[in-house]
């Protein structure tokens, strides 16, 4: 599903521990590093398409997590020009997406890589907030950005900690 302007409609999910460090996946296969993310069917709300992706990416169910919050409104990045398939139809030039902020309450044995048939990821770790910023694919990293500002108040209340020198690590510079 393909809206008017490109752009294919996806959660992003940012699953916090109890000590607010952030789930961080390695795509399978690849030195890529990543939040969990997913189309959303045409049959879906944002909401049910958020627990679906975290069943199929990360094992976790429901009741291993409670949502914190959500952006308010569709983020969107733009493919790289190598990585559109000009030959589908209709083309896809990018993603919007609505992100979730999630704490896991259930324990993080619970977190299986491998409970689907075909996994997004191979490895995961626990990093601090603003970490991924500095570690996702360039064309990803402004969607990044705005998602963990938005959402940063919802998991610190007291302030929001410093962002590290994010901006050292602009496009173009190597993850």
């Amino acid at each position: 599903m393909i809206d008017c302007d490109g752009y294919r409609p996806n959660v992003g999910i940012i699953l916090s521990n109890q000590d607010r460090r952030l789930f961080w996946g390695k795509r399978i296969g690849q030195q890529a590093w990543q939040f969990p993310q997913g189309g959303i069917r045409r049959d879906e709300s944002p909401l049910e398409a958020m627990y679906r992706e975290l069943t199929e990416e990360t094992g976790l169910h429901p009741e291993h997590v409670e949502v914190i919050g959500s952006t308010q409104d569709w983020l969107r990045y733009r493919l790289p020009r190598h990585l559109i398939r000009r030959r589908s139809n209709p083309v896809c030039i990018g993603q919007k997406q609505i992100w979730f902020m999630l704490r896991l309450v259930g324990d993080e044995d619970c977190v299986r890589l491998d409970s689907v048939p075909t996994p997004e990821f191979d490895s995961w770790r626990w990093v601090d907030y603003w970490r991924p910023m500095r570690e996702v694919v360039f064309f990803k990293r402004h969607v990044y950005r705005r998602a963990l500002r938005e959402l940063a108040p919802l998991l610190f209340p007291e302030g929001v900690p410093g962002q590290h020198g994010w901006r050292s690590h602009r496009r173009g510079r190597g993850v």
